[in-house]
């Protein structure tokens, strides 16, 4: 198959204009100018995007996809307040429920030109969602406990579902990873359990330094994350909590949480100059979600730094019932005025923001050898992205148009493993689309009341 549009956006080289992608057994075989390789394979099929900018599938590092269905439950609230609200919204879900809440995320996905997504979950609904929609993803199985009694047997049952997990799902297009539950919610033991089996072939992810309230609580031992909120996840020790005196970032350090392989950190708003220092010497990637970071008051992080020292670095959009939407096109675009608005001296480019959305998560969830550009020999993840609108037109810069004019309407195409799963407006998937709406449409209806 070839794909045709005025732009292929390569992502890790120039952009090429009236340009062309092969795609043959899922993976990219040539691309180059149109006319040249219209000539060099007169027979391959022929699909042509017109006023269209074709690039690598946008990579979500972090989402919650079971949240989907509490988008604008707990509107207006800042972090601690809103992370109470959805734990008890959550606790009225059923597992069929999570399940038909991270089919709508995926379809939104799709439609928005994601291809892969990086998922934290308490259930397999995410694992089966992503499967079922032919999607990419990592999905992270979350376990904790405070009670450091608990802790053997929340990783015990951890692993027994990851394993499960893994028979649930295509391996070729999934991963299962495991994570840490909150600094806040968490025994700070299980992180060298999780490290230790981790290893290096299992992806982890943990949520860390994302907001002043639990900056003050693991420094300090007071703020909004109270007596009341440990004892509801199960805490007996007295006392649950004593301050630490050092930063998140080195208090999971010290107990071992970077010690895995392959480490996502999400958020990490809240650090300093050592702590950065520290995330870059044991390769910790970061997941910056500037739409959830800036809609809860969490603050804005350090992007430029992050970049100036090294660090991997990819985009998420976070959960749904915080952003109301898994819209890349949003993040990209909040996530630069916002940098830019902040780091008056670090002036980010858009076409930063566009790596970081392509192969800079790649990079992020080590998968920068199959994903995130588009070159020969990898796999063919692909999204075209209409800039044929008033707004975009003349396009001089389609890197830049992408960024700052394009949104999840304009997509018009999205490929994953050389499978078109939705074009113009038509999912070719194997899910009951009027089914999966209708579901979602009775639990709201029932979270509702």
């Amino acid at each position: 198959m070839l794909l045709c549009a005025e732009y292929v956006l390569p992502i890790t080289s120039d952009p090429i204009e009236k340009g062309a992608v092969l795609v043959r057994d899922g993976k990219i075989c040539d691309l180059g100018p149109a006319a040249q390789l219209r000539s060099r394979y007169e027979d391959e099929e022929v699909r042509d995007f017109a006023q269209a900018a074709l690039m690598p599938g946008l990579i979500n590092v972090h989402t919650h996809m079971e949240y989907s269905v509490m988008r604008g439950m707990a509107p207006d609230e800042p972090y601690a307040t809103w992370l109470a609200a959805v734990s008890d919204i959550e606790e009225s879900l059923t597992e069929l429920d999570l399940y038909y809440s991270a089919i709508i995320g995926g379809l939104e996905a799709i439609s928005s030109g994601i291809t892969l997504l990086g998922d934290t979950s308490t259930t397999d609904a995410a694992a089966r969602a992503l499967h079922e929609l032919g999607l990419r993803g990592v999905v992270y199985r979350e376990t904790g406990a405070m009670d450091k009694h608990q802790i053997a047997s929340a990783m015990d049952a951890a692993i027994e579902d990851i394993e499960r997990w893994r028979s649930l799902v295509d391996g070729d297009r999934i991963t299962i990873g495991i994570a840490p539950s909150a600094l806040h919610e968490c025994h700070p033991s299980i992180f060298r359990l999780i490290s230790d089996y981790a290893g290096d072939s299992v992806p982890v992810a943990m949520h860390l330094a994302g907001s002043r309230e639990e900056y003050d609580f693991v420094k300090s031992g007071s703020s909004a994350f109270s007596l009341a909120k440990m004892e509801r996840h199960g805490c007996i020790e007295f006392p649950p909590w004593l301050p630490t005196g050092v930063t998140p970032v080195n208090y999971a350090l010290n107990w071992g949480a970077f010690e895995a392989g392959n480490v996502l950190a999400i958020h990490c708003v809240h650090v300093d100059d050592d702590d950065i220092l520290k995330l870059r010497d044991r390769d910790v990637a970061v997941a910056f979600c500037p739409r959830c970071n800036s809609q809860l008051g969490m603050g804005v992080a350090p992007i430029g730094e992050y970049l100036r020292a090294g660090l991997r670095v990819g985009l998420g959009t976070d959960s749904p019932a915080a952003t109301d939407s898994t819209d890349m096109f949003s993040e990209m675009r909040i996530g630069l005025m916002v940098q830019r608005a902040v780091s008056t001296q670090d002036f980010l480019p858009a076409h930063t923001m566009l790596e970081m959305a392509t192969i800079g998560g790649a990079r992020a969830l080590r998968l920068d050898d199959k994903l995130g550009s588009l070159e020969v020999g990898k796999l063919a993840d692909i999204t075209a992205v209409d800039l044929s609108g008033s707004h975009q037109t003349p396009t001089d810069n389609p890197m830049s148009a992408v960024v700052n004019t394009a949104g999840n309407s304009d997509v018009v195409m999205t490929m994953v493993g050389g499978t078109i799963l939705y074009e113009q407006g038509k999912w070719n998937i194997d899910v009951e689309f009027a089914k999966s709406i209708a579901q979602v449409m009775k639990v709201r209806g029932k979270l509702r009341h």
